[in-house]
Protein backbone atom coordinates (compact mmCIF):
# COMPACT_ATOMS: atom_id res chain seq x y z
CA UNK A 1 0.00 0.00 0.00
CA UNK A 2 1.24 3.76 -0.43
CA UNK A 3 0.39 6.88 0.54
CA UNK A 4 2.12 10.35 -0.37
CA UNK A 5 5.40 8.54 -2.03
CA UNK A 6 5.66 6.68 0.88
CA UNK A 7 4.87 2.30 0.96
CA UNK A 8 4.04 0.29 3.79
CA UNK A 9 2.30 -2.82 4.55
CA UNK A 10 -1.03 -3.72 6.23
CA UNK A 11 -1.42 -7.57 6.35
CA UNK A 12 -5.04 -7.53 7.41
CA UNK A 13 -6.66 -4.24 6.57
CA UNK A 14 -10.14 -3.80 8.30
CA UNK A 15 -12.92 -5.68 6.96
CA UNK A 16 -15.31 -2.97 6.39
CA UNK A 17 -12.93 -0.25 5.64
CA UNK A 18 -10.02 -1.61 2.90
CA UNK A 19 -8.72 2.42 2.40
CA UNK A 20 -7.71 2.90 6.57
CA UNK A 21 -4.33 4.16 6.77
CA UNK A 22 -2.96 3.40 10.20
CA UNK A 23 -1.07 6.28 11.65
CA UNK A 24 1.56 4.25 13.54
CA UNK A 25 1.95 1.83 10.34
CA UNK A 26 2.71 4.76 7.86
CA UNK A 27 4.85 6.85 10.77
CA UNK A 28 7.16 3.83 11.20
CA UNK A 29 7.76 3.56 6.94
CA UNK A 30 7.72 7.36 6.71
CA UNK A 31 10.80 7.77 9.25
CA UNK A 32 13.02 4.65 7.19
CA UNK A 33 14.20 6.89 4.54
CA UNK A 34 13.59 10.47 6.69
CA UNK A 35 17.05 11.59 7.40
CA UNK A 36 16.73 15.28 8.33
CA UNK A 37 16.62 15.78 11.87
CA UNK A 38 13.67 18.03 13.78
CA UNK A 39 12.07 18.27 16.99
CA UNK A 40 8.97 19.50 18.45
CA UNK A 41 8.59 20.53 22.09
CA UNK A 42 5.51 21.54 23.64
CA UNK A 43 4.96 23.41 26.84
CA UNK A 44 2.40 23.02 29.26
CA UNK A 45 1.53 24.09 33.18
CA UNK A 46 3.81 24.62 36.15
CA UNK A 47 6.96 25.23 32.93
CA UNK A 48 6.84 21.53 31.91
CA UNK A 49 8.09 20.70 28.53
CA UNK A 50 7.92 17.43 26.46
CA UNK A 51 10.37 17.15 23.86
CA UNK A 52 9.90 14.66 20.91
CA UNK A 53 12.63 14.32 18.44
CA UNK A 54 12.44 12.99 14.89
CA UNK A 55 13.15 13.34 11.00
CA UNK A 56 11.45 14.73 7.47
CA UNK A 57 12.90 13.83 4.46
CA UNK A 58 13.19 17.52 3.72
CA UNK A 59 13.06 17.27 -0.64
CA UNK A 60 11.05 19.72 -2.81
CA UNK A 61 9.04 15.88 -3.46
CA UNK A 62 8.51 14.88 -0.01
CA UNK A 63 7.14 18.05 0.77
CA UNK A 64 3.97 17.38 1.17
CA UNK A 65 4.17 14.02 3.41
CA UNK A 66 6.65 16.09 5.69
CA UNK A 67 3.88 18.40 6.44
CA UNK A 68 0.95 15.69 6.59
CA UNK A 69 3.72 13.92 9.00
CA UNK A 70 4.58 16.43 10.58
CA UNK A 71 0.85 18.25 11.42
CA UNK A 72 -0.49 14.90 12.70
CA UNK A 73 2.40 14.39 14.40
CA UNK A 74 2.39 17.59 16.61
CA UNK A 75 -1.92 16.95 16.66
CA UNK A 76 -1.45 13.79 18.54
CA UNK A 77 1.05 15.29 20.99
CA UNK A 78 -1.32 18.31 21.69
CA UNK A 79 -4.19 15.85 22.86
CA UNK A 80 -1.85 13.25 24.49
CA UNK A 81 0.57 15.44 26.68
CA UNK A 82 -1.73 18.71 26.33
CA UNK A 83 -0.21 22.58 26.12
CA UNK A 84 -0.35 26.03 25.20
CA UNK A 85 2.90 26.40 23.53
CA UNK A 86 4.11 24.12 20.07
CA UNK A 87 7.64 24.45 19.21
CA UNK A 88 8.60 23.15 15.67
CA UNK A 89 12.17 23.37 15.63
CA UNK A 90 13.96 22.75 12.12
CA UNK A 91 11.73 23.26 9.78
CA UNK A 92 10.31 26.74 9.19
CA UNK A 93 8.30 26.29 6.14
CA UNK A 94 6.12 23.88 7.77
CA UNK A 95 5.89 25.85 11.60
CA UNK A 96 4.54 28.86 9.16
CA UNK A 97 2.04 26.13 8.36
CA UNK A 98 0.50 25.51 10.80
CA UNK A 99 1.06 28.86 12.33
CA UNK A 100 -1.76 29.43 10.21
CA UNK A 101 -3.61 26.19 11.03
CA UNK A 102 -3.97 26.62 14.67
CA UNK A 103 -5.81 30.30 15.44
CA UNK A 104 -9.49 30.74 15.68
CA UNK A 105 -10.45 30.44 11.69
CA UNK A 106 -8.01 28.10 11.04
CA UNK A 107 -8.42 24.31 10.52
CA UNK A 108 -7.52 23.34 13.90
CA UNK A 109 -9.86 26.05 15.27
CA UNK A 110 -11.71 23.36 17.55
CA UNK A 111 -8.22 22.71 19.02
CA UNK A 112 -7.63 26.30 19.71
CA UNK A 113 -10.17 26.90 21.73
CA UNK A 114 -10.01 24.02 23.71
CA UNK A 115 -6.81 24.85 24.99
CA UNK A 116 -7.10 28.10 25.00
CA UNK A 117 -10.33 27.08 27.69
CA UNK A 118 -7.44 24.47 29.42
CA UNK A 119 -4.91 26.77 29.78
CA UNK A 120 -6.52 30.04 29.67
CA UNK A 121 -4.29 31.31 26.94
CA UNK A 122 -4.15 31.10 23.37
CA UNK A 123 -2.27 28.19 21.85
CA UNK A 124 0.94 29.14 19.87
CA UNK A 125 3.09 27.51 17.37
CA UNK A 126 6.55 28.91 17.70
CA UNK A 127 9.61 28.80 14.79
CA UNK A 128 12.81 27.94 16.11
CA UNK A 129 15.96 26.69 15.09
CA UNK A 130 17.02 22.98 15.84
CA UNK A 131 19.65 24.26 17.81
CA UNK A 132 17.29 26.48 19.83
CA UNK A 133 14.82 23.64 20.74
CA UNK A 134 14.02 24.22 24.68
CA UNK A 135 15.29 21.52 26.77
CA UNK A 136 12.65 18.73 28.38
CA UNK A 137 11.58 19.15 31.66
CA UNK A 138 8.86 16.64 32.58
CA UNK A 139 7.91 15.01 36.20
CA UNK A 140 6.32 12.15 36.76
CA UNK A 141 3.88 11.91 39.67
CA UNK A 142 2.27 9.39 41.80
CA UNK A 143 -1.22 8.45 41.81
CA UNK A 144 -3.32 6.85 44.27
CA UNK A 145 -2.78 3.58 45.78
CA UNK A 146 -3.44 5.22 49.21
CA UNK A 147 -5.90 3.22 51.24
CA UNK A 148 -5.46 3.81 54.83
CA UNK A 149 -7.91 5.82 56.86
CA UNK A 150 -11.63 6.52 55.95
CA UNK A 151 -12.20 7.42 52.46
CA UNK A 152 -14.65 8.77 50.31
CA UNK A 153 -14.63 7.67 46.23
CA UNK A 154 -16.34 9.54 43.85
CA UNK A 155 -17.15 8.76 40.17
CA UNK A 156 -18.89 11.44 38.24
CA UNK A 157 -20.08 9.35 35.69
CA UNK A 158 -21.81 11.44 32.66
CA UNK A 159 -25.14 8.86 33.29
CA UNK A 160 -24.69 8.06 36.85
CA UNK A 161 -22.51 9.07 39.95
CA UNK A 162 -21.25 6.28 41.99
CA UNK A 163 -19.72 6.97 45.59
CA UNK A 164 -18.19 4.63 47.95
CA UNK A 165 -16.97 4.41 51.84
CA UNK A 166 -13.56 2.95 52.09
CA UNK A 167 -11.77 1.91 55.75
CA UNK A 168 -8.41 1.17 55.66
CA UNK A 169 -8.70 -0.61 51.81
CA UNK A 170 -12.42 -2.23 52.89
CA UNK A 171 -15.75 -1.13 50.82
CA UNK A 172 -18.15 -0.71 53.49
CA UNK A 173 -21.11 0.94 51.71
CA UNK A 174 -21.37 2.15 47.92
CA UNK A 175 -24.00 3.21 46.08
CA UNK A 176 -25.30 4.22 41.84
CA UNK A 177 -27.66 7.16 41.57
CA UNK A 178 -29.07 8.48 38.08
CA UNK A 179 -28.45 11.97 37.41
CA UNK A 180 -27.95 14.30 34.45
CA UNK A 181 -25.00 16.56 34.16
CA UNK A 182 -24.83 17.24 30.75
CA UNK A 183 -28.18 18.89 30.74
CA UNK A 184 -27.88 21.59 33.25
CA UNK A 185 -26.75 25.01 32.91
CA UNK A 186 -26.79 25.47 36.51
CA UNK A 187 -23.77 24.47 37.69
CA UNK A 188 -25.95 24.66 41.74
CA UNK A 189 -27.51 21.50 39.91
CA UNK A 190 -24.17 19.48 40.16
CA UNK A 191 -22.70 21.26 43.16
CA UNK A 192 -26.11 19.76 45.04
CA UNK A 193 -25.31 16.12 43.63
CA UNK A 194 -21.98 15.85 44.50
CA UNK A 195 -22.77 17.50 48.27
CA UNK A 196 -25.20 14.75 48.61
CA UNK A 197 -22.80 12.24 47.35
CA UNK A 198 -20.08 12.96 49.54
CA UNK A 199 -22.60 12.91 52.76
CA UNK A 200 -24.00 10.00 52.06
CA UNK A 201 -20.85 8.06 51.85
CA UNK A 202 -19.71 9.97 54.76
CA UNK A 203 -23.07 8.89 57.03
CA UNK A 204 -21.48 5.13 56.82
CA UNK A 205 -17.97 5.90 58.67
CA UNK A 206 -16.90 7.28 61.90
CA UNK A 207 -15.10 10.10 60.13
CA UNK A 208 -13.69 11.33 56.83
CA UNK A 209 -10.39 11.30 56.22
CA UNK A 210 -9.39 12.10 52.92
CA UNK A 211 -11.98 12.56 49.46
CA UNK A 212 -11.07 11.23 45.63
CA UNK A 213 -12.96 11.75 42.43
CA UNK A 214 -12.79 10.27 39.70
CA UNK A 215 -14.26 12.47 36.54
CA UNK A 216 -14.24 13.22 32.66
CA UNK A 217 -12.70 16.11 32.23
CA UNK A 218 -9.33 18.06 31.65
CA UNK A 219 -7.98 19.42 35.19
CA UNK A 220 -5.22 21.86 35.92
CA UNK A 221 -4.97 20.43 39.63
CA UNK A 222 -8.76 19.86 40.80
CA UNK A 223 -10.40 22.79 38.50
CA UNK A 224 -12.40 21.22 35.78
CA UNK A 225 -10.85 23.15 32.67
CA UNK A 226 -12.71 21.66 30.22
CA UNK A 227 -15.17 18.82 31.04
CA UNK A 228 -18.10 16.87 29.39
CA UNK A 229 -20.23 17.18 32.64
CA UNK A 230 -20.43 21.01 32.92
CA UNK A 231 -21.35 20.97 28.91
CA UNK A 232 -24.06 22.98 29.23
CA UNK A 233 -22.84 25.65 31.77
CA UNK A 234 -21.93 29.14 30.10
CA UNK A 235 -18.08 30.10 30.56
CA UNK A 236 -19.75 32.55 31.99
CA UNK A 237 -20.31 30.78 34.95
CA UNK A 238 -17.03 28.95 35.02
CA UNK A 239 -15.83 30.00 38.32
CA UNK A 240 -18.34 28.27 39.98
CA UNK A 241 -17.20 24.54 37.97
CA UNK A 242 -13.35 25.27 38.92
CA UNK A 243 -13.98 25.34 42.43
CA UNK A 244 -16.87 22.76 42.67
CA UNK A 245 -15.27 19.68 44.12
CA UNK A 246 -13.04 21.53 46.72
CA UNK A 247 -16.47 23.83 47.59
CA UNK A 248 -18.02 20.07 48.01
CA UNK A 249 -15.19 18.86 49.91
CA UNK A 250 -15.51 21.87 51.92
CA UNK A 251 -18.90 20.85 52.71
CA UNK A 252 -17.82 17.91 54.88
CA UNK A 253 -14.23 19.59 56.30
CA UNK A 254 -12.69 22.59 54.49
CA UNK A 255 -9.65 20.56 56.19
CA UNK A 256 -10.22 17.31 54.37
CA UNK A 257 -7.36 16.43 51.74
CA UNK A 258 -9.11 15.98 48.08
CA UNK A 259 -7.55 15.35 44.80
CA UNK A 260 -9.62 15.13 41.48
CA UNK A 261 -8.46 12.89 38.46
CA UNK A 262 -9.33 12.30 35.15
CA UNK A 263 -11.72 9.22 34.71
CA UNK A 264 -9.26 7.31 32.10
CA UNK A 265 -6.17 7.67 34.45
CA UNK A 266 -8.52 6.55 37.50
CA UNK A 267 -9.15 3.59 35.06
CA UNK A 268 -5.76 2.54 34.86
CA UNK A 269 -5.12 3.34 38.06
CA UNK A 270 -7.56 0.51 38.90
CA UNK A 271 -5.80 -1.72 36.53
CA UNK A 272 -2.57 -1.00 38.41
CA UNK A 273 -4.02 -1.57 41.72
CA UNK A 274 -5.75 -5.00 40.15
CA UNK A 275 -2.92 -6.15 38.47
CA UNK A 276 -0.62 -4.96 41.12
CA UNK A 277 1.91 -3.83 38.11
CA UNK A 278 1.96 -0.60 36.15
CA UNK A 279 3.04 0.27 32.68
CA UNK A 280 -1.12 0.21 31.99
CA UNK A 281 -2.70 2.14 29.65
CA UNK A 282 -6.95 1.82 29.67
CA UNK A 283 -9.17 2.52 27.07
CA UNK A 284 -12.66 2.87 27.34
CA UNK A 285 -14.88 2.77 24.62
CA UNK A 286 -18.47 4.08 25.48
CA UNK A 287 -19.86 7.03 23.87
CA UNK A 288 -16.57 8.19 23.20
CA UNK A 289 -13.00 6.79 23.81
CA UNK A 290 -11.56 7.35 27.39
CA UNK A 291 -7.74 6.60 28.11
CA UNK A 292 -5.61 6.92 30.73
CA UNK A 293 -2.32 5.59 31.49
CA UNK A 294 0.03 5.14 34.76
CA UNK A 295 3.92 4.54 34.00
CA UNK A 296 5.88 1.61 35.81
CA UNK A 297 6.10 3.12 38.93
CA UNK A 298 2.44 3.55 38.83
CA UNK A 299 3.05 6.90 38.69
CA UNK A 300 0.81 9.60 36.08
CA UNK A 301 3.02 11.48 33.48
CA UNK A 302 0.59 14.73 33.74
CA UNK A 303 -0.44 14.21 30.43
CA UNK A 304 -3.94 14.78 29.66
CA UNK A 305 -3.92 11.86 27.31
CA UNK A 306 -6.93 12.64 25.40
CA UNK A 307 -6.46 10.49 22.38
CA UNK A 308 -10.32 10.72 21.04
CA UNK A 309 -9.16 13.91 19.36
CA UNK A 310 -5.65 12.17 18.31
CA UNK A 311 -5.32 11.51 14.44
CA UNK A 312 -5.57 7.44 13.73
CA UNK A 313 -6.31 7.16 10.22
CA UNK A 314 -4.75 8.91 7.77
CA UNK A 315 -7.22 8.84 4.79
CA UNK A 316 -8.82 11.68 3.09
CA UNK A 317 -11.92 10.10 3.15
CA UNK A 318 -11.47 8.70 7.17
CA UNK A 319 -14.88 9.22 8.99
CA UNK A 320 -14.54 12.80 10.45
CA UNK A 321 -15.39 13.61 14.05
CA UNK A 322 -18.72 16.33 14.32
CA UNK A 323 -17.53 17.79 17.22
CA UNK A 324 -14.02 18.89 16.20
CA UNK A 325 -14.50 18.65 12.84
CA UNK A 326 -11.16 16.04 12.23
CA UNK A 327 -10.99 13.58 10.38
CA UNK A 328 -9.41 10.03 11.58
CA UNK A 329 -9.44 10.46 15.05
CA UNK A 330 -9.67 8.40 17.84
CA UNK A 331 -13.12 8.66 19.11
CA UNK A 332 -14.78 7.29 15.58
CA UNK A 333 -12.76 4.23 16.10
CA UNK A 334 -12.81 3.39 19.38
CA UNK A 335 -16.45 4.24 20.60
CA UNK A 336 -20.18 3.21 19.70
CA UNK A 337 -19.99 5.92 16.61
CA UNK A 338 -17.67 3.06 15.30
CA UNK A 339 -20.02 0.36 15.57
CA UNK A 340 -23.09 3.23 14.18
CA UNK A 341 -20.86 4.43 11.53
CA UNK A 342 -20.15 0.96 10.03
CA UNK A 343 -23.56 -0.27 9.92
CA UNK A 344 -24.07 0.69 6.68
CA UNK A 345 -21.05 -0.92 5.04
CA UNK A 346 -21.91 -4.17 6.97
CA UNK A 347 -25.39 -3.60 5.58
CA UNK A 348 -27.21 -3.18 8.22
CA UNK A 349 -30.29 -0.33 8.57
CA UNK A 350 -30.68 0.62 12.05
CA UNK A 351 -33.56 3.04 12.96
CA UNK A 352 -32.85 6.40 13.24
CA UNK A 353 -35.25 7.26 15.94
CA UNK A 354 -33.33 5.40 18.27
CA UNK A 355 -30.93 6.87 20.38
CA UNK A 356 -26.71 6.14 20.10
CA UNK A 357 -26.92 3.61 23.30
CA UNK A 358 -29.88 2.05 21.70
CA UNK A 359 -28.37 1.68 18.24
CA UNK A 360 -25.96 0.25 19.63
CA UNK A 361 -27.53 -2.06 21.47
CA UNK A 362 -29.22 -3.19 18.44
CA UNK A 363 -26.13 -4.07 16.69
CA UNK A 364 -24.95 -5.88 19.61
CA UNK A 365 -28.08 -8.11 19.74
CA UNK A 366 -27.64 -9.15 16.43
CA UNK A 367 -24.01 -10.21 17.53
CA UNK A 368 -25.33 -12.50 20.00
CA UNK A 369 -27.42 -14.27 17.40
CA UNK A 370 -24.15 -14.74 15.32
CA UNK A 371 -25.59 -12.48 12.59
CA UNK A 372 -22.38 -12.46 10.19
CA UNK A 373 -23.22 -8.48 9.21
CA UNK A 374 -22.69 -7.00 12.87
CA UNK A 375 -19.40 -9.77 13.52
CA UNK A 376 -18.00 -7.86 10.46
CA UNK A 377 -18.46 -5.05 12.27
CA UNK A 378 -16.35 -5.90 15.52
CA UNK A 379 -13.64 -7.73 13.29
CA UNK A 380 -12.96 -4.56 11.71
CA UNK A 381 -12.93 -2.58 14.95
CA UNK A 382 -10.33 -5.09 16.24
CA UNK A 383 -8.47 -4.47 13.17
CA UNK A 384 -8.16 -0.78 14.04
CA UNK A 385 -7.36 -1.63 17.72
CA UNK A 386 -4.37 -3.25 16.60
CA UNK A 387 -2.70 -1.10 14.39
CA UNK A 388 -3.59 1.67 16.43
CA UNK A 389 -1.89 -0.47 19.28
CA UNK A 390 1.30 -0.10 17.15
CA UNK A 391 0.92 4.02 17.55
CA UNK A 392 0.22 4.63 20.97
CA UNK A 393 2.85 2.27 21.39
CA UNK A 394 5.44 4.63 19.73
CA UNK A 395 4.36 7.40 22.69
CA UNK A 396 3.59 5.72 25.79
CA UNK A 397 5.51 2.36 27.18
CA UNK A 398 2.57 -0.36 27.76
CA UNK A 399 2.77 -3.78 29.25
CA UNK A 400 -0.94 -3.99 29.77
CA UNK A 401 -3.71 -2.24 27.40
CA UNK A 402 -7.00 -2.86 29.43
CA UNK A 403 -9.82 -2.53 27.20
CA UNK A 404 -13.39 -1.56 29.12
CA UNK A 405 -16.30 0.03 28.02
CA UNK A 406 -20.07 -0.63 26.49
CA UNK A 407 -18.31 -1.35 23.02
CA UNK A 408 -16.03 -4.63 24.69
CA UNK A 409 -19.32 -5.59 26.13
CA UNK A 410 -20.73 -9.55 25.13
CA UNK A 411 -19.54 -11.21 21.99
CA UNK A 412 -18.30 -7.65 19.84
CA UNK A 413 -16.27 -7.05 22.56
CA UNK A 414 -14.54 -10.82 22.89
CA UNK A 415 -14.40 -10.38 18.97
CA UNK A 416 -12.11 -6.96 18.83
CA UNK A 417 -10.21 -8.43 21.46
CA UNK A 418 -9.48 -11.79 19.18
CA UNK A 419 -8.77 -9.98 16.43
CA UNK A 420 -6.66 -7.36 17.77
CA UNK A 421 -4.63 -9.83 19.42
CA UNK A 422 -4.39 -12.29 16.47
CA UNK A 423 -3.28 -9.14 14.09
CA UNK A 424 -0.44 -8.22 16.66
CA UNK A 425 0.87 -11.54 16.87
CA UNK A 426 1.79 -12.48 13.48
CA UNK A 427 2.16 -8.95 12.16
CA UNK A 428 4.19 -7.32 15.40
CA UNK A 429 5.22 -10.17 17.28
CA UNK A 430 7.72 -8.64 19.63
CA UNK A 431 5.22 -5.91 20.32
CA UNK A 432 2.43 -8.69 21.10
CA UNK A 433 4.73 -10.06 23.20
CA UNK A 434 5.30 -7.17 25.47
CA UNK A 435 2.17 -5.45 25.34
CA UNK A 436 -0.68 -7.95 26.79
CA UNK A 437 -4.10 -6.62 24.96
CA UNK A 438 -6.89 -7.74 27.78
CA UNK A 439 -10.36 -7.21 29.54
CA UNK A 440 -10.67 -6.54 33.44
CA UNK A 441 -10.15 -9.82 35.57
CA UNK A 442 -12.30 -9.86 37.71
CA UNK A 443 -9.75 -8.39 40.95
CA UNK A 444 -9.50 -5.00 38.28
CA UNK A 445 -13.97 -5.16 38.19
CA UNK A 446 -13.42 -5.33 41.64
CA UNK A 447 -11.50 -2.80 42.82
CA UNK A 448 -14.03 -0.24 40.68
CA UNK A 449 -13.71 3.33 39.21
CA UNK A 450 -14.91 5.09 42.67
CA UNK A 451 -12.48 2.80 44.84
CA UNK A 452 -10.09 3.29 42.99
CA UNK A 453 -11.05 7.33 43.06
CA UNK A 454 -11.05 6.77 47.43
CA UNK A 455 -7.15 5.78 47.12
CA UNK A 456 -6.13 9.18 45.54
CA UNK A 457 -5.43 11.04 48.41
CA UNK A 458 -2.43 10.75 50.62
CA UNK A 459 -3.44 11.50 54.59
CA UNK A 460 -1.63 15.00 55.83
Amino acid sequence: MQYLGIDFQMNHPPKLDPGFIPFGVWRAAYLKDAKKPIAIAVERDKGRISVQRSFIHGTPGMAEADYRYVERYVKFLLWSIGGFRVYVCGCSEIAKRLQKTYVPEGERHFDFTFFNQLYERDLEIVDLPLDQCPAANEAAEPIGGNTDGCRIGFDAGGSDRKVSAVIDGESVYSEEVIWFPKLQEDPEYHFKHIVEAFKTAASKMPRVDAIGVSSAGTFIGNAPMVASLFIKVPRSNWDKVKTIYDRAAAEIDPNIPIVVANDGDVSALAGAMGLNTGSIMGIAMGTSEAVGYVDKDKNVLGWISELAFAPVDLAENAMQDEWSTDFGVGCKYFSQDAVIKLAPAAGIEIDESLSLAEKLKFVQGLMNEDDPRAQAIFETIGAYLAYTVVLYSQFYDIEHMMLMGRVMSGKGGDTILAVCNQILEEEYPELHKKCEVMLPDEKTRRVGQSFAAASLPRLK
